[in-house]
This record gives C-alpha cells, sequence and structure tokens, in this order.
C-alpha cells in the first residue's frame, strides 16, 4: 500500500504511519445513482464499496488535477503558455474514474482537453507543465504541447476534433488482433459527437465487436455552444441506435468507476463495443482564449460548483464515513500544493528544446535523414 500511494505521490511513510493511528475506518459501502441504460438488460451496481486507501489515493489524484489546472491557468496569463490550452477542471472524477475502471495494460486515447486523463495515465505534473511551457523536460521533450501528450498505453491528446474515435477502434482492433484481452477507452466531447467519422468508427466496431467502450464526455457545451442548440438529440449514449449505451453521473468517481468496469467487462466478454456517456462540467471555458461567461452565466457555474463539485463530493462521503478526516485532507492539500508549485517551478526554468531536436522521432525506427525546415536552406536531422 506504501508504495502504490508512493507511486502516485502519495504521503510518506512516517506521515502516513501517524495518519494511520487515529483509528479510521477501512472502508465503506455507498449508495450511488443507477445509470440510464440503452439496449442492457442490467447496468453497473447502484453501490460501490471505497477503501480508505483507495479513498485518499482518489481524493489525492483529483486535488492534484485541479491545482494543476489551476496553476496552468496561472502560467497561461503570465504567458510562460503558449497557443492552445484546453483545462479540464470540473471535471475530475471522470479522468480518475476511468483510470480506476481499468487495468494499465489496456489502453486510452482522448481529445485535447487531456492533462488529467494524462496524469490518472501515469504522467508526473512536473512532465505535463514542462510540456505546457515548451521544455525539454516536458514528456514530448517540448514538442508537444497542451494538445499532444503520451504515456505508456496513453495515445493522446489529440488536436482534430474527433479524430481520435475512429484511431480508438483501431486502437482496440490492435488488441482483438493480438490477443491481449486489453480494451480501449476511446473519449471525445459532446461537440465532436456530431461529427461523421464517429459514426462510421461505431459501425466498424460493431461489424468486428471491438473491444472499445466509446466515452463522451458531455459537458454541456461544445465550445462555446449548449448541447441542445447543436444537436438535435442530446442523449448521445443511444447515438450509435445498433450499439448498447449507458449515460453516468461524470460528477461522482464512484460512479464513473463502477460504469467503466461494467463496460470493460462487456467488451472483454466478447460482446462488443459499448457507448458511455458521462454527465460532467467544465469550470473553465472551452480553451484559455475562452472567458467562458458569454454563453453561460456565472451563477450556472457556481450552481454546479456549490452542489455537484467532484471532490466536494468525496470528500464529504470519506469525512461522514470515517474513512478520513478534515484535517488528514487538509495535510494532503498541502502537499499536492506544494508538488504542483516544485513543477511550475521546473516547467518556467528548464530549458527549452535545442533546434537539433526538431527533426528527431519522426518516425521510430529508421536511418538518420534531413529534414527540411521553414526555411528550406536549413536541414535537420530525423532520428529514431
Amino acid at each position: 500500500m506504501l508504495a502504490a500511494m508512493r507511486s502516485r505521490g502519495g504521503p510518506k511513510p512516517a506521515v502516513w504511519a501517524r495518519l494511520a493511528t487515529r483509528g479510521y475506518s477501512q472502508g465503506a459501502t455507498f449508495e450511488i445513482k443507477p445509470c440510464d441504460l440503452y439496449r442492457l438488460e442490467r447496468g453497473p451496481p447502484t453501490t460501490a464499496e471505497l477503501s480508505r486507501e483507495d479513498a485518499l489515493r482518489y481524493y489525492r489524484s483529483m486535488q492534484t488535477v485541479r491545482r494543476m489546472e489551476l496553476r496552468a491557468d496561472q502560467m497561461y496569463k503570465q504567458k510562460f503558455i503558449r497557443g492552445f490550452c484546453h483545462l479540464c477542471d470540473g471535471q475530475e472524477a471522470c479522468c480518475v474514474g476511468l483510470e480506476e475502471g481499468i487495468a494499465p495494460s489496456d489502453s486510452v486515447i482522448t481529445s485535447y482537453r487531456a492533462h488529467g486523463v494524462g496524469f490518472a495515465r501515469g504522467l508526473s505534473v512536473r512532465a505535463i507543465l514542462a510540456e505546457l511551457t515548451g521544455r525539454r523536460g516536458g514528456c514530448a521533450q517540448g514538442k508537444g504541447g497542451s494538445m499532444h501528450m503520451y504515456a505508456r498505453n496513453f495515445y493522446g491528446g489529440n488536436g482534430i476534433v474527433g479524430a481520435q474515435v475512429p484511431l480508438g477502434a483501431g486502437i482496440a482492433l490492435a488488441c482483438k488482433y493480438l490477443g491481449t484481452g486489453g480494451v480501449c477507452l476511446t473519449v471525445y466531447g459532446d461537440g465532436a459527437a456530431n461529427q461523421g467519422q464517429i459514426a462510421e468508427a461505431y459501425n466498424m466496431a460493431a461489424l468486428w465487436k471491438l473491444p472499445c467502450v466509446f466515452v463522451c464526455e458531455n459537458n454541456r457545451y461544445g465550445m462555446g455552444t449548449a448541447a441542445e442548440r447543436a444537436a438535435a438529440t442530446t442523449e448521445y449514449y443511444k447515438r450509435a441506435h445498433f450499439l448498447p449505451g449507458l449515460r453516468v453521473d461524470g460528477m461522482d468517481v464512484l460512479c464513473v468507476r463502477e460504469a467503466t468496469r461494467f463496460a470493460t467487462e462487456h467488451c472483454r466478454s466478447g460482446q462488443g463495443p459499448l457507448v458511455m456517456e458521462l454527465l460532467t462540467y467544465r469550470y473553465h471555458g472551452h480553451s484559455m482564449s475562452d472567458p467562458g461567461v458569454s454563453y453561460r452565466s456565472r451563477e450556472e457555474v457556481q450552481a454546479i460548483r456549490s452542489k455537484s463539485d467532484p471532490i466536494m463530493l468525496l470528500q464529504e462521503r470519506m469525512v461522514n464515513s470515517n474513512l478520513s478526516s478534515v484535517e488528514e485532507l487538509k495535510e494532503i492539500n498541502a502537499q499536492v500544493k506544494k508538488e504542483v508549485e516544485e513543477a511550475a517551478q521546473f516547467a518556467t526554468s528548464d530549458a527549452e528544446p535545442s533546434l537539433d531536436l526538431l527533426g528527431h522521432h519522426i518516425y521510430s525506427d529508421s536511418p538518420p535523414f534531413e529534414v527540411r525546415g521553414a526555411n528550406q536552406w536549413i536541414k535537420f536531422k530525423s532520428i529514431s
């Protein structure tokens, strides 16, 4: 358990030993909101077990994503981060719940709102923030930025709206072809759900019974347009018609975890793909260039924060069931704040990649060759 906590940046052993002596409950069972079902005879359970160890990990992970995104907001306004930057604060239960419902060997591919998913898949805060600032210590050596992050069994961060969906079906095809037993979570937003290539991916996945969970993160706004104005039907979990679907409370990490476990078991059993819609909400605008208040009111955002915030909901459960205490969670908050601040300091002081690195890694395995730069007289070397 201590090793798991350390691997995710948890409390040090001495702190953990001190906290563990306070007589906390080691587990609790909670009622969770039932999912809406489509073409399914049964759905995920309506109760969820939560151990103290898991609760602390979920809480720490969601707090880290929240504080990391808020720090990225500051760094963007300070002009350390340039270009595109899409933050996911408010949607922490989605990225953490999805990760907790799959195995490390399963695959995930998502859109450009990728920082939280990347962290859940194993990227460090330091590697993420350094990538945002275009530094060599970033997860893509500063060459990918906000929209293109990768880790083991994490295929990005994809900038073209909806393009990751057929790619995710392809990853699922590879899982089936190679017989790995793996499943691919293919994540996209409600705005991308109207893309034709998504319907094509549904069709191919159904025909070949691919182990693919199509995950629609419905945060209610595609850029600055409300879902009701852009979609003839907002029941995204029914969009495939011929595929089963789930609609899940995406603000509750336990709901997301249980639904993900159910969906992946469905795929692993050979029954083919499934569509899962997560009802969630983003606190920031679509990107850093969007203040997020021209198409929705500040009162709307505040109402979600006060009633449905995913971190607040988990905290209340933990404290009320004696899985933790307010004091212990404050200590975790302080640790997370320190970790994120140290990562931000690194991300603003690390060296930028040198020009000779720009041509590297175009292909994974090939002899070195010259790549013409923007100026045709400047040549770069491409190496694997």
